[in-house]
C-alpha cells in the first residue's frame, strides 16, 4: 500500500473512530436519563459495543503507524443535541435508528472501497454488530423486547404495533404539530411576498405603508381562513375514505369470510411468515370478526383509526399558525414606513423562515440548521421576486 492510500485509510478510520466514540457518549448519556431499567440495561450494552468498535479502530491506527485520534465531541454526544433536548426521548431513539442504518450503509461501502484485508475484517465484524443494534433501536422504540418466542395473543399485539404505522397508533409524525409547522410556512410565505409585491408597488413611499398594513392584514385572514377549511376538509376526508374501506371491509367478511382470511394471510406470507404460521395467526385474528375486519382495513390503507387526524384540531393549529406566521412580516408597518419597515420586514420574516425550518426536523429527522437555511433561501428568494414584480406592476399601473 503507497504512501497515499496508507493517509487515505488512516483518515477514514480516524472518522470511524470519532463516530463511534460519538456513539458510546450518546448511549451512555440516555442510559443515565431513563428510568426505565430494560431501557437502561440495552442503552448501556450499545454504549459498550461502540466503546469496542471504537478500541478495534484504535489498534488499527496504531498498526499503520498513526496515533489515537481525539475525541471532538460532547461528552453527551449527540444526547444534548437541540433537536433531541426538543424532541424528547423517543425522538432521540428514531434519530439513533437512523443513524445506524446510516452507519450500516457507510462501512458496507468501505468494505468495497478501501481495499485492507486487516481493516475489512474488523469493518465486518463491526458491521454484524451496527446491524443488531438497529433491532435493539427499534424493539426500544415500539417498547417490546421480543427475546424467545412469543405466545399467539402476545405476537398479536406485537404485530399490531407494527402495522400502526411504527408509532404505537398515535396520528402520524404528532399530525397537529406537523399542520402548524406548514401553517406557519405557510402563512409566513405568502404575506412575506404579498408585503414585498406591495411595498415594491408602492415604491416604498411612507403612505404606502397604509397599503401594505391593509393588504397584509387581508391576505392573513384570508390564508388562516383557507389553511383552517382545507386542513379541515382533508381530515375529514381521510377519515371518511377510512371509514368507507372499513364498511366494504365487514361487508366482505360477512359475505365471504374464508377469502377475507386468505387474503390477510396472503399478506403475511408477503412479510416473510410461512403459510402454517400465517394462518394459524389469522386465524386467532378471526376469532372475533370485529377484529378481522380492523386488521383487513388497516392493511388496505396502512393506518388504524387512531391514527387519523382529527379535523377540528387540524382546523384549528392549522389556521391559528398561519395567521401566527402570517402576521410576522407585516408587525413592522404598525410603527415604521417606506424602507426601513421593508427591511424590518425582510430581516425579521427571514429569521422566521429560518426558525420554522429547523423546527420542521423534529418530524423530519432532518439536520436542523440545513433545513432551516433551506427555508432561509426561499424565502429571500420569493420576497426578492414579488418585491420586484411589484415595482413593475406598479410602474404599469402608473403610466
Amino acid at each position: 500500500m503507497d504512501t497515499r492510500d496508507t493517509q487515505h485509510l488512516i483518515e477514514a478510520l480516524t472518522s470511524n473512530w470519532q463516530t463511534e466514540m460519538r456513539g458510546y457518549h450518546t448511549y451512555n448519556a440516555l442510559s443515565m436519563r431513563t428510568i426505565d431499567p430494560q431501557q437502561c440495561r440495552s442503552l448501556y450494552s450499545l454504549a459498550l459495543a461502540e466503546q469496542h468498535h471504537a478500541d478495534l479502530w484504535a489498534a488499527r491506527l496504531k498498526e499503520l503507524g498513526a496515533e489515537v485520534p481525539q475525541y471532538d465531541g460532547s461528552e453527551a454526544g449527540e444526547a444534548d443535541s437541540l433537536a433531541n433536548r426538543i424532541g424528547g426521548f423517543d425522538l432521540a431513539l428514531r434519530r439513533l435508528e437512523l443513524d445506524e442504518s446510516r452507519d450500516i450503509a457507510h462501512y458496507g461501502k468501505q468494505i468495497q472501497d478501501l481495499g485492507d484485508e486487516p481493516t475489512i475484517a474488523i469493518l465486518k465484524q463491526v458491521l454484524e454488530d451496527e446491524r443488531d443494534h438497529y433491532t435493539t433501536l427499534g424493539n426500544l422504540i415500539r417498547h417490546h423486547m421480543p427475546q424467545t418466542k412469543l405466545e399467539p395473543a402476545q405476537a398479536k399485539r406485537a404485530l399490531d404495533d407494527l402495522m400502526a404505522a411504527r408509532d404505537k397508533g398515535k396520528a402520524r409524525s404528532a399530525s397537529w404539530i406537523g399542520d402548524a409547522i406548514y401553517g406557519v410556512n405557510d402563512g409566513l410565505g405568502a404575506i412575506f411576498g404579498i408585503v414585498s409585491g406591495v411595498a415594491g408597488a408602492t415604491e416604498a413611499s411612507p403612505s404606502g405603508a397604509h397599503y401594505v398594513l391593509i393588504a397584509g392584514l387581508a391576505g392573513m385572514i384570508a390564508s388562516a381562513l383557507s389553511m383552517g377549511s382545507g386542513a379541515y376538509l382533508a381530515a375529514k376526508s381521510e377519515r371518511e375514505i377510512y371509514e368507507a374501506e372499513y364498511e366494504r371491509e365487514r361487508e366482505a367478511v360477512e359475505y365471504n369470510e374464508s377469502e377475507a382470511r386468505e387474503l390477510l394471510s396472503l399478506t403475511y406470507q408477503v412479510r416473510g411468515l410461512t403459510a402454517e404460521d400465517a394462518d394459524h395467526f389469522v386465524g386467532h385474528i378471526a376469532e372475533k370478526k370485529e377484529q378481522l375486519v380492523e386488521v383487513l382495513a388497516r392493511e388496505r390503507l396502512h393506518i388504524s383509526e387512531e391514527g387519523l387526524s382529527k379535523p377540528w384540531v387540524s382546523a384549528t393549529s392549522g389556521a391559528l399558525s398561519t395567521a401566527v406566521g402570517a402576521f410576522i412580516p407585516v408587525l413592522p408597518f404598525f410603527f415604521m414606513s417606506g424602507i426601513p419597515a421593508i427591511v424590518v420586514a425582510a430581516i425579521i420574516s427571514l429569521i422566521a423562515h429560518f426558525a420554522v425550518g429547523a423546527s420542521k426536523s423534529l418530524i423530519t429527522i432532518r439536520s436542523w440548521w440545513s433545513s432551516g437555511l433551506e427555508m432561509t433561501a426561499v424565502g429571500a428568494l420569493e420576497g426578492a421576486v414579488t418585491y420586484v414584480i411589484g415595482i413593475g406592476i406598479g410602474h404599469l399601473a402608473g403610466s
